[in-house]
């Protein structure tokens, strides 16, 4: 087995999705996974309803950062073992070669808060949040040490098509 996975969220602007699924990797998944996030077209910030979800869940949020997924195709990355992409337009935008051979998957989550007054769009992030959550449980159960790469694909595939009630 091996010591650690490193996984990589990305959403265009890597301003919410992939910054909250960095945060809670992180945390749920201590000791086991280390999380990253970029986008193609990163933000520069992280938008501050994905920082107060965190924070109101208890996660921390005191290292997350805008990058670029450029970051990442450097000689001296990271190699990735997994990578979500999050949001529909960098699931169709053509991707760099990541160092390493990591398992891709697509779990689909619409842009919280893009509609409502302040409350709603917040109640957005934070439903957001419970998603990711539920997906990453998911993730964090999975017997890694027993299944193949193509068994692997097709269960990080099948997380990405759960939902939660909300």
């Amino acid at each position: 087995m091996k010591d650690f996975y490193n996984v990589l969220f990305i959403c265009t602007e890597n301003s919410a999705r992939s910054q909250m699924a960095e945060a809670m990797l992180n945390q749920i998944g201590y000791g086991v996974f280390r999380a990253f996030s970029a986008g193609s077209q990163p933000s520069g910030t992280v938008h501050p309803m994905a920082l107060a979800a965190l924070e109101h869940a208890g996660i921390s949020t005191a290292n997350l950062r805008s990058k670029s997924w450029s970051e990442f195709t450097a000689p001296d990355a990271p190699h990735m073992d997994l990578v979500f992409t999050l949001c529909d337009k960098a699931a169709g935008e053509t991707c760099p070669p990541w160092p390493g051979v990591p398992t891709i998957a697509h779990w689909s989550m619409p842009h919280p808060g893009q509609e409502g007054d302040e409350a709603e769009r917040q109640h957005s992030f934070n439903q957001t949040l419970i998603q990711l959550r539920h997906r990453l449980d998911l993730l964090v159960a999975l017997p890694f040490e027993k299944l193949d790469h193509l068994a692997l694909k097709q269960h990080v595939a099948d997380i990405g098509q759960t939902q939660t009630q909300e």
